[in-house]
């Protein structure tokens, strides 16, 4: 007697799971998927919009010239923002412009992570600022700026400062915290001769190589007529 009963429950918990699986499994039939939740006229919508984003992104990357800033040490990439042409003309004439490009001297070198995303960062303010209008007429560098700029002095120089003229290593941010001097409070004149602007440089352009029209030939000639 009791086996039957153990043999009709067991009977009924494995007719309760399988009304289980088959509820679950119809659920999941009736379930919309992803595939569906868009008709075919909105999909090819949704592919004609993301290709127009992605090819204006493009073009706009491509009239930036932005893959110069990243392939390479090339410092005639930085005259792609006609405002830097002073400092280009400055640079080739100084003695700076024999062993150091602007790399060297204006970005992080601690790691390549660091190198590229300061890269990154400091690229994107600048064409924030020049879109937007808010560039200054004669470019200052900025605090994070300053502390790339003073690191690579002290990496640089680091056996005049601490065996020939014995000055110390302290950083950019000690010399502020401390009041103290950075390198540029000296060598105001090193590499760029001071705050220079277009209007102080009027023959800056005719040093630099500035980069060819990114617009082609073609478009040219249907724009001008």
């Amino acid at each position: 007697m009791n086996l039957r009963k153990l043999l009709s429950f067991k009977a009924a918990v494995e007719r309760e799971q399988n009304q289980a699986c088959l509820s679950s499994a119809e659920r999941e039939q009736a379930r919309p998927k992803v595939k569906d939740w868009f008709s075919y006229r909105q999909k090819i919508g949704l592919l004609v919009v993301a290709g127009v984003v992605c090819g204006l992104g493009g073009l706009f990357m491509y009239l930036l010239r932005a893959h110069t800033y990243f392939i390479g040490d090339d410092p005639s990439a930085c005259v792609n923002c006609h405002i830097m042409t002073p400092y280009y003309a400055t640079w080739s004439h100084s003695s700076h412009g024999r062993d150091a490009t602007c790399n060297d001297c204006h970005v992080p070198h601690q790691n390549l992570a660091l190198k590229y995303g300061f890269k990154a960062m400091d690229g994107l303010k600048h064409t924030a600022y020049f879109v937007t209008h808010a560039e200054r007429q004669a470019p200052m560098a900025e605090t994070l700026t300053g502390q790339v700029v003073m690191d690579n002095c002290i990496r640089c120089h680091t056996q005049l400062n601490q065996e020939f003229v014995k000055t110390g290593r302290m950083s950019y941010m000690q010399q502020q915290a401390q009041g103290g001097k950075v390198c540029w409070d000296c060598h105001r004149n090193v590499p760029h001769s001071g705050m220079n602007s277009l209007m102080a440089t009027p023959n800056a352009e005719f040093v630099t190589p500035l980069p060819p029209s990114p617009v082609p030939d073609w478009l040219q000639g249907m724009l001008s007529k």
